[in-house]
C-alpha cells in the first residue's frame, strides 16, 4: 500500500471550484471517450448517509489501451474495466476505485478536502501519527510547464500564458502562488490523499508507483484545464451543471460505441 497527499493550489475560490470541477470533469470525460473506451455513467444522484449529504456517482472506465502493456498481457480484456464510486459532499469528496477481476487486491481511494488556503495545513485528513509520517506530500504547480509531460502540453491550456477575459485572472508567472496572498484574487487548495493498493506478487511496487505517477499527471492536467476553461464555467449555476451532466452522459454512451478511425458504430457479433 502506497499513500501520498497531493496539494494543488488554484486561483479560484472554494465556491467557484465546486462548479469548475464538475464542468471540467464532464469535459475531460468526453475527451477520453471513443472507440469502445472511456467513461460510462451508471448513476448520478443525491445521497444522504449518517448526516452526510451530497451527490453520488457510479462510473465505469473502459480502459483497454490505457493500462501498461505488461498488465494487459496478464489479465483478460474483460478485466480492463474500472469502477469508480464517488461521494461528493463538497468541500469534502471521497472516491473509491475498484476492479471486479482483482477484487480486494486492488483499490484506489482518493479523499479530498478543499480549503481556502495556500496548502499550508498539515494532516487535514486526520490520519494517526504513525500513518501520517509515512505519507509523501507532493506539491503541484499548475503553471510550471516542467511538471507537464511533453505529450500532454497544449498551449491553449497553459496557465502561464492564459488570461481570463471574464475574471482578469492570469497569466500565472513563476511567483504566482507567493503573490496570491497580497492580491484580491481568490485562491484555494485541494488536498488530495491518495491510497493505492495492488496485491500481486512481483508487481505490487511497480504498479502502485505507476498508478501514483498517473494520478499526479491527471491532477496536474485537470487543474490546468480547470483554470484555463474558467471563462466557460464561471457564470454557470449548479442547475446548469446538472443539465450538462445529463447531456454529457448521453453523449458518452454514443461516443463510446463509435470506432475512432472509421466513425462507425461498434456492434458485437
Amino acid at each position: 500500500m502506497l499513500i501520498k497527499e497531493y496539494r494543488v493550489i488554484v486561483p479560484v475560490s472554494v465556491d467557484e471550484y465546486k462548479v469548475g470541477q464538475l464542468y471540467s470533469v464532464a469535459e475531460a470525460s468526453k475527451n477520453e471517450t471513443g472507440g469502445g473506451e472511456g467513461v460510462e455513467v451508471l448513476k448520478n444522484e443525491p445521497y444522504e448517509n449518517d448526516g452526510e449529504k451530497g451527490q453520488y456517482t457510479h462510473k465505469i472506465y473502459h480502459l483497454r489501451s490505457k493500462v501498461p502493456s505488461f498488465v494487459r498481457m496478464l489479465v483478460p480484456s474483460s478485466a480492463l474495466k474500472i469502477h469508480e464510486k464517488a461521494w461528493n459532499a463538497y468541500p469534502y469528496c471521497r472516491t473509491i476505485i475498484t476492479n471486479e477481476y482483482m477484487k480486494d487486491n486492488f483499490l484506489i481511494k482518493i479523499e479530498t478536502w478543499h480549503k481556502p488556503d495556500l496548502g499550508t495545513q498539515e494532516n487535514v485528513h486526520g490520519l494517526d501519527a504513525d500513518t501520517w509520517k509515512k505519507v509523501d506530500v507532493v506539491h503541484l504547480d499548475i503553471a510550471d510547464r516542467n511538471q507537464v509531460d511533453a505529450k500532454d502540453y497544449k498551449p491553449e491550456e497553459d496557465p502561464a500564458s492564459f488570461k481570463s477575459v471574464k475574471t482578469g485572472r492570469g497569466p500565472l508567472d513563476a511567483d504566482w502562488q507567493k503573490e496570491l496572498s497580497t492580491t484580491d484574487c481568490p485562491y484555494m487548495c485541494a488536498y488530495k490523499l491518495v491510497t493505492v493498493q495492488f496485491k500481486w506478487w512481483g508487481l505490487q511496487n511497480r504498479v502502485e508507483n505507476f498508478i501514483h505517477k498517473q494520478e499526479k499527471r491527471l491532477f496536474t492536467n485537470f487543474h490546468r484545464q480547470l483554470f484555463c476553461w474558467i471563462d466557460k464555467w464561471i457564470e454557470l449555476s449548479m442547475e446548469d451543471i446538472r443539465h450538462m451532466e445529463e447531456d454529457t452522459s448521453r453523449q458518452l454512451d454514443q461516443m463510446r460505441e463509435k470506432d475512432p478511425v472509421k466513425g462507425m458504430v461498434v456492434t458485437e457479433d
